[in-house]
């Protein structure tokens, strides 16, 4: 299966059901009928099997600040295969591809909130920046969180520069 590479402004009504529909599938948290968690992304890549969509994940590039530098990274977000068909490598190709992509972009970076055995078999690894960002849950602006480390966060370095995890991170908005 060859994944497609889909920017956001070109999604049809069809995808965005089905993305939303997997979303629910595949998460215990509430996307609210939504084909994004808290805000819009990039471009997303997607896997059919029989025109439906059965592997998904989005890519929000974006400026960050790291300490006093401005950055440029590609976070990756909403990342979700169909129960049905989990065990056959569909993540890990739509990682591959997603950083393909980012490879072809301003990005710097790819940041990612995850588990997954398949981010350090790819290359992440965990960071714990001091993180600032606005809780975005319900597809409103909450509370401002500011200076905690997140668990969860992995970076990949896309360029000779290696992402410096001493200083603090602001996302400039929500989570991706």
């Amino acid at each position: 299966m060859t994944p497609e590479t889909i920017p956001e402004h070109l999604l049809t009504n069809t995808d965005e059901t089905q993305i939303a529909d997997l979303l629910a599938r595949c998460f215990t948290t509430d996307f609210g009928g939504r084909s994004f968690f808290q805000t819009r992304h990039s471009w997303r890549h997607i896997l059919r099997h029989e025109g439906r969509v059965i592997a998904h994940l989005a890519v929000q590039l974006r400026a960050v600040r790291l300490g006093e530098d401005l950055a440029t990274i590609a976070g990756i977000a909403d990342v979700a295969t169909d129960p049905g068909h989990r065990g056959k490598g569909h993540a890990a190709t739509l990682l591959q591809a997603a950083i393909s992509t980012a490879r072809q972009s301003p990005a710097s970076h790819v940041l990612l909130f995850g588990t997954a055995k398949l981010y350090p078999a790819t290359g992440f690894r965990p960071i714990q920046n001091p993180l600032t960002y606005i809780d975005l849950t319900d597809a409103r602006s909450g509370q401002l969180h500011r200076d905690r480390p997140e668990d969860h966060l992995q970076v990949l370095d896309l360029s000779d520069t290696t992402w410096d995890e001493t200083k603090p991170l602001d996302l400039l908005g929500g989570l991706f």
